[in-house]
């Protein structure tokens, strides 16, 4: 049966292909990559074409984009949804916007009392409800290794999140994964972390503090352990770990096992 949807998808693929040199290169400056099968290699090649042709980037003064640096960003951004079907994921957003360096976004919150207090944060990155994601070009381009850090992927873990609404920590699950499997693994591993940081605001926590702020912030920052430090995170709470599996139905942990197991230079910390 023929489908728009599907041609629409075969033209931009044959009129924006991606030089297979370019598409070496690219691998070979992002070590998330290493490890996947030939097929998932192809679908992330293509779903890069698609997610560049399907989403603007607008550059702010202090950054150029070349080819290369456009499917550096974009390949971060489509590994998440590497097994998660034709369902379009990132619906809730047009654009990136691009500053060169953290930028700083005003912020409102009303206490407990009623008093309003406004003032300006700096973030490296913000994903709004039916808006732009925003980033910050240095921390995409300290992104794509298995450092426990990955700008794109948090970014855009909130525009999951946000499917279903407000960010709650709650993305849109998959039939056979009951919600309350997945609130007790994650506000058990919540509440520990908050735990460990009201004994001790400085204790070195098993992952990034900043998980702690709040549900939506706990997801997105553990989705960026999840691709970028698997093992970290299974230690640290495996629950998560596995729900995070389910949700993504991938298993980078495995991929890293093979990858210290084959590899000399994987038996250390890759970076």
């Amino acid at each position: 049966m023929w489908s728009l949807r599907a041609w629409r998808r075969k033209r931009t693929l044959a009129r924006y292909p991606i030089d297979p040199r370019q598409w070496q290169v690219l691998r070979e400056r992002l070590p998330l990559l290493d490890g996947i099968s030939a097929d998932e290699d192809r679908w992330l090649r293509e779903a890069c074409i698609l997610f560049l042709h399907d989403k603007h980037l607008t550059t702010l003064p202090g950054v150029e984009l070349d080819g290369e640096q456009r499917l550096f960003l974009a390949a971060q951004a489509q590994l998440p949804l590497l097994h998660l079907g034709e369902l379009n994921w990132y619906q809730g957003f047009h654009e990136i916007i691009l500053y060169p360096d953290d930028f700083k976004s005003p912020q409102r919150h009303r206490d407990a009392s009623g008093v309003e207090h406004v003032w300006d944060a700096e973030h490296s990155g913000e994903a709004w409800q039916q808006g732009p994601v925003i980033l910050a070009w240095n921390g995409v381009l300290a992104s794509g290794g298995w450092e426990a850090y990955n700008l794109v992927i948090h970014e855009l873990a909130h525009k999951l999140d946000m499917l279903n609404g407000d960010a709650n920590g709650l993305p849109p699950l998959h039939s056979g994964m009951p919600v309350d499997e997945w609130a007790q693994a994650m506000q058990h591993a919540y509440d520990d972390l908050n735990r460990q940081l009201d004994n001790d605001p400085d204790a070195e926590t098993a992952i990034d503090p900043y998980a702690a702020e709040n549900p939506a912030e706990f997801f997105a920052v553990t989705s960026e352990y999840f691709f970028s430090a698997p093992d970290l995170l299974q230690q640290a709470y495996p629950q998560v770990y596995r729900q995070l599996s389910r949700f993504y139905r991938q298993d980078p942990l495995a991929r890293l096992a093979r990858l210290q197991a084959e590899h000399p230079d994987y038996r250390t910390t890759h970076a």
